[in-house]
């Protein structure tokens, strides 16, 4: 069906483009009363044809209506054929050899960043794999461990030492399901499974849901918020904007050393709105700042913490901003710290869908 889709719309665009070459040369003779131009804007519309469609078919086959056109309207004797003239002949010759040129220079470069991008694709697999198994591996270990040393001294444990273990478990596996709910996420939308769905949602609302499931998975842990005093509506897909600020505020908690204070800011620029997540940690080294949002945090990437998810999840969050339409940055606070920012359009049409 795509073949299909594609095969149609270059056959489009060449007729297009040879009835423009046409009504253009037409044109330029009554406008300076000369025919020298003619198979030179016919070349021109050939090699366009060539470049923008795939294969030779379509090169070819306006390589041919181009000769006969030229031949047909633009040579002695006009409006009639005369396909055994040498102009004609030649003419063939030169767009046949321009059109087949063209078409093998575009097919080899269209197959070069085709393999170009299948090895950027491999690469970026290679990362996100090395970053699943380390960020995997810590709490699958911890689970392990736990449920070994709890059948093994099931008698000789107490009864509180039997459920500090199991809130540690029970803590381990939450923080893996979320983990697989970001691979989920990233993979789906990446791969466009997962049509993106946007509504007007109410900005206090959704700050309110997420608090909830932020303070019920870190009670500990005070969130200072603040948002504008004025009803906000923002088109967006609420359950991944949620995700994506769960994720921001969740890698505070675990990659922020020293953080005292954390904050999520919302505020009104024209027509966008602003979501920043900052902390009074000690910030983000300068070398991770350029790749916070690839993937690119492996193994070999020093943590603050055993659950060091912070690569995947942030590359969570720049894929579902991106299909927003927006990005997200980084960076450190002057006052100390890290702030994580992306902006939202707003928008004062009804729902939408994309």
């Amino acid at each position: 069906m795509k073949q299909s889709n594609h095969f149609l719309s270059d056959g489009l665009f060449t007729l297009v483009t040879l009835l423009v070459t046409f009504c253009t040369i037409l044109f330029l003779q009554n406008l300076f009363d000369s025919r020298t131009l003619t198979p030179m804007i016919f070349v021109l519309g050939v090699y366009l044809v060539s470049w923008r469609t795939q294969g030779y078919f379509w090169g070819i086959a306006a390589s041919l209506i181009s000769v006969l056109a030229v031949n047909y309207a633009f040579t002695y004797p006009y409006w009639a054929f005369d396909l055994i003239s040498p102009e004609c002949i030649a003419s063939a010759v030169v767009m046949l050899i321009v059109s087949t040129m063209t078409g093998a220079l575009t097919t080899r470069l269209k197959q070069q960043e085709k393999l170009k991008a299948e090895a950027e694709t491999e690469r970026m697999r290679g990362n996100l794999l090395r970053a699943v198994s380390h960020d995997l591996r810590t709490p699958l270990t911890a689970i392990y461990g736990a449920c070994s040393a709890m059948m093994e001294n099931y008698d000789t444990f107490t009864r509180e030492k039997h459920l500090k273990m199991l809130a540690g478990v029970s803590a381990d596996a939450q923080w893996l399901v979320r983990m697989v709910e970001n691979l989920l996420s990233i993979t789906r939308i990446d791969a466009g499974v997962v049509d993106l769905k946007k509504q007007d949602t109410v900005l206090e609302e959704l700050i309110d849901s997420l608090l909830v499931k932020f303070r019920k998975h870190y009670p500990g842990q005070v969130v200072q918020v603040s948002l504008p005093e004025e009803f906000v509506l923002i088109p967006m897909d609420a359950i991944l904007i949620e995700q994506v600020l769960m994720n921001l505020l969740e890698n505070a908690v675990f990659h922020a050393k020293g953080m005292k204070n954390l904050w999520l800011r919302v505020e009104i620029d024209q027509d966008t709105a602003v979501f920043r997540v900052e902390d009074d940690g000690a910030g983000i080294p300068a070398e991770q700042l350029p790749r916070l949002f690839t993937s690119h945090l492996t193994a070999d990437t020093p943590s603050d913490s055993s659950r060091s998810s912070m690569g995947i999840g942030l590359s969570v969050c720049s894929t579902i901003i991106k299909a927003h339409g927006s990005q997200i940055y980084a960076q450190n606070r002057p006052e100390g710290g890290a702030c994580f920012y992306f902006a939202l359009k707003l928008e004062d049409t009804g729902n939408v869908e994309q």
